[in-house]
């Protein structure tokens, strides 16, 4: 059974334990969509300031909505269009400061003012992204960055 408790210390250190919780989540089970749907609540439970955390995976030449936490999302976004169809083409995390300063940013949720998309590896190609937002401008720093790319490597393991 899983017990949500506030995690203590630095922000690197709450990190490193959302990553281990992860870990332990998702341990011996075999089925994807279980494991990104406890992964993004697990994120969503950890992360303060956020709106809406989830998941898009590549289909062709689109991304394709998986698991999330939030209100209903575009289903579909383009390959390089967007934050998300950015970060996929440029195979690179993306951390938007001000979405409204992105050209061709794709608005799904009028209330988000800024966005974090970090790319999921398979083999050297991404195979989707981990795509997180708030209403809050520069919600997203170099420590989320990092903390969140290390969520992101526990997670190929079990794609």
């Amino acid at each position: 059974m899983f017990h949500a408790e506030n995690a203590q210390g630095t922000k690197k250190e709450k990190y490193d334990l959302v990553v281990k919780q992860l870990i332990a989540l998702t341990e011996g089970e075999p089925d994807k969509i279980a494991n990104l749907s406890n992964s993004t609540a697990l994120l969503n439970q950890f992360l303060d300031r956020v709106n809406w955390v989830g998941f898009y995976f590549a289909s062709g030449d689109e991304l394709v909505l998986g698991p999330f936490q939030g209100l209903p999302a575009c289903v579909r976004l383009p390959y390089g269009k967007g934050v998300c169809g950015t970060a996929w083409k440029e195979k690179r995390v993306l951390r938007v400061a001000d979405v409204q300063q992105f050209s061709g940013h794709i608005a799904c949720d009028a209330a988000s003012q800024s966005e974090i998309v970090v790319p999921l590896m398979k083999n050297g190609e991404v195979v989707g992204v981990l795509d997180i937002d708030s209403p809050e401008k520069n919600r997203f720093d170099a420590e989320d960055e990092a903390g969140l790319a290390a969520f992101a490597a526990a997670l190929e393991k079990v794609l």
